[in-house]
């Protein structure tokens, strides 16, 4: 007998995402919650019409917000998502495999994802393996503020499943920009709590030019056209967002 799976999503304002990823499940999914940041868009009337469990719940950070969702998953094991993913025929069939024949703490995924219309392979983008489904009993969502993963404990396996979750990213170099300024203030204040103050132009200037090169030369981005281009620019830019914020928090409480 397979194993019931529990997809967890967890969503504020995504309208424009949540019906495709849930039309996505197909029959993987034995329980379907979303944990929603009370959103003031249709996303909690979409996610209804579709057949999902609504919980909504105060955002306190991804890292708490996915730990809470997966508590209130109705299964131990669990498949997590986000609102702006959806799965491939190939990776429904792995999932159905790994829930008939399970054998490992969790499994991850390769995410292939779209940049304004483009599927990039390259730059550090591809293949973006996450841990996503898992035996929630058998590891936790751990992380500070950003950069959230699920942590097996020490001693258990993991493998990789076939097929591809499509990650429909920005639509605009515009969204691009926007969310990379919210994300780099909230690196800025992840930095400062681990206890990092010393900013100088080796963080202002080598760092960004060396994300560029890396990412658009080393890594191929290249390769990827006009948003490989994109993608290796406003990547160096948020290395430089990040550590000038950072030493502006550091300045503000020196003075």
């Amino acid at each position: 007998m397979p194993v019931p799976l529990s997809v967890v999503i967890i969503t504020f304002n995504e309208e424009a995402n949540i019906a495709r990823c849930l039309e996505a499940l197909g029959d993987v999914a034995d329980d379907v919650l979303v944990v929603d940041s009370f959103s003031s868009d249709n996303t909690v009337a979409i996610c209804r019409q579709h057949g999902a469990r609504v919980i909504q719940h105060a955002f306190a950070g991804y890292v708490e917000q996915k730990n809470y969702a997966t508590s209130q998953a109705q299964f131990d094991h669990v498949l997590q998502l986000d609102a702006d993913e959806v799965l491939t025929d190939e990776l429904r069939q792995a999932i159905r495999e790994a829930k008939h024949n399970w054998q490992h703490a969790a499994y991850s995924m390769a995410r292939l994802t779209n940049y304004c219309g483009h599927w990039v392979r390259h730059g550090g983008w591809y293949p973006d393996r996450k841990l996503r489904l898992y035996d929630r009993r058998l590891g936790r969502w751990t992380g500070l503020l950003l950069h959230e993963k699920f942590e097996v404990t020490p001693g258990q396996t993991t493998a990789p499943l076939a097929g591809h979750a499509l990650h429909f990213s920005y639509r605009s170099v515009a969204q691009h920009v926007t969310q990379l300024n919210k994300f780099t203030s909230i690196t800025a204040q992840e930095l400062a709590l681990r206890g990092k103050t010393s900013v100088g132009l080796f963080h202002l200037l080598l760092k960004p030019l060396w994300k560029f090169v890396h990412g658009y030369i080393f890594r191929l981005g290249f390769l990827d056209g006009f948003a490989g281009l994109c993608i290796a620019g406003i990547s160096a830019w948020g290395v430089f967002l990040k550590f000038a914020k950072l030493k502006t928090r550091t300045q503000r409480a020196e003075a």
